[in-house]
């Protein structure tokens, strides 16, 4: 159920209200828009008199909710959520670029990499070095010493960085990261979703490998259910029956995403294709076809890259795209 109050609601009735409600055993989610203010009762709302609750005063009107995702569902929340990191925004009609290797190996490597993209127009750095591989033999990231080196290269360009966490146990690790990315293979890990939820900090979701739009916006609804509103979607391909590329990359599951909710929604054409003669074109679709941002594998000796170099673009390789996907957007940005 949701409710929308009146533009003139005092704040003390809308408090009365909201604490009969929480005393209806529901928890109360509040969106506060530009215009209106609205109220997303999440829980078994069933045995609430809807008739009531509209023929109060401060109340403009009350909707029934069928999607299970209420705190993510754009009915609950009109406006456009912005994510803002260290300045940067996302969302909205703000476009972010998010660049960097798929694994930090080294200082130099890393500082490299940071210094390029920023120079390119990226905002933000993106590194792992927690690396869920397929195999147990693949490289698995430099773990703690990885996540120092990235910090350490933020600090060195200003850039806030983003890294992927596998466990609840390594979260104390992130604590200075500024955003937290959930991976596709752990997109259902619910336990972890419950904790970053308890977080106050940005978190990035990736769409599982298999999973439909309204199973990535149930994960969404763990994060935001626990508190933390702010939500970055991701994708990053679909496993199909097609076998060209790495992943099936589903843009049309950007404009869905939009109409479903208001969080942001980014692309990443390098792990959904696998190969970087394919990321610059469906980075420009991306571009075109409304997503928030792109995050993008740079690195400077893709040849030697201990983790999936084939898909990831040479500095000069990506300086060319960012300029390419700024005058993309200046033609289908709204």
């Amino acid at each position: 159920m949701i409710v929308i109050l009146k533009p003139d609601a005092s704040e003390e009735k809308r408090s009365r209200l909201i604490g009969w409600l929480k005393e209806q055993g529901v928890e109360v989610h509040i969106s506060q828009g530009a215009y209106q203010t609205v109220l997303g009762l999440i829980g078994d709302a069933s045995h609430i008199d809807r008739d009531l609750v509209a023929g109060l005063d401060i109340v403009d009107s009350v909707k029934t909710v069928t999607e299970p995702f209420k705190c993510c569902s754009r009915r609950s929340h009109p406006d456009d959520t912005v994510v803002e990191v260290g300045g940067v925004k996302i969302g909205g009609g703000h476009f972010c670029m998010i660049a960097g290797p798929c694994s930090v190996e080294s200082e130099e490597q890393i500082v490299a990499v940071a210094r390029s993209v920023k120079a390119s127009g990226a905002q933000l750095l993106r590194g792992g070095a927690f690396k869920p591989r397929t195999s147990p033999y693949d490289f698995q990231g430099l773990k703690a010493d990885g996540l120092a080196l990235l910090k350490m290269a933020g600090r060195e360009t200003g850039l806030p960085i983003v890294s992927e966490v596998m466990a609840a146990s390594d979260l104390p690790l992130f604590e200075d990261v500024d955003v937290i990315q959930i991976g596709a293979r752990n997109m259902q890990n619910f336990d972890l979703l419950r904790e970053v939820g308890k977080l106050r900090k940005p978190v990035l979701l990736k769409r599982g490998m298999a999973s439909t739009a309204k199973e990535l916006l149930m994960s969404a609804e763990y994060i935001m259910a626990g508190g933390n509103e702010q939500v970055i979607l991701c994708e990053r391909g679909i496993r199909t029956f097609d076998d060209c590329t790495r992943n099936t990359l589903d843009l049309a599951v950007v404009p869905v995403l939009h109409e479903l909710t208001h969080l942001p929604v980014i692309v990443d054409p390098s792990h959904a294709t696998g190969a970087a003669k394919l990321v610059r074109p469906m980075a420009l679709a991306a571009a075109a076809c409304g997503a928030d941002g792109l995050m993008i594998e740079v690195h400077n000796d893709p040849l030697h890259a201990l983790c999936d170099g084939a898909q990831a673009l040479r500095p000069e390789e990506y300086d060319k795209l960012a300029g390419e996907v700024r005058r993309v957007r200046q033609v289908t940005a709204k």
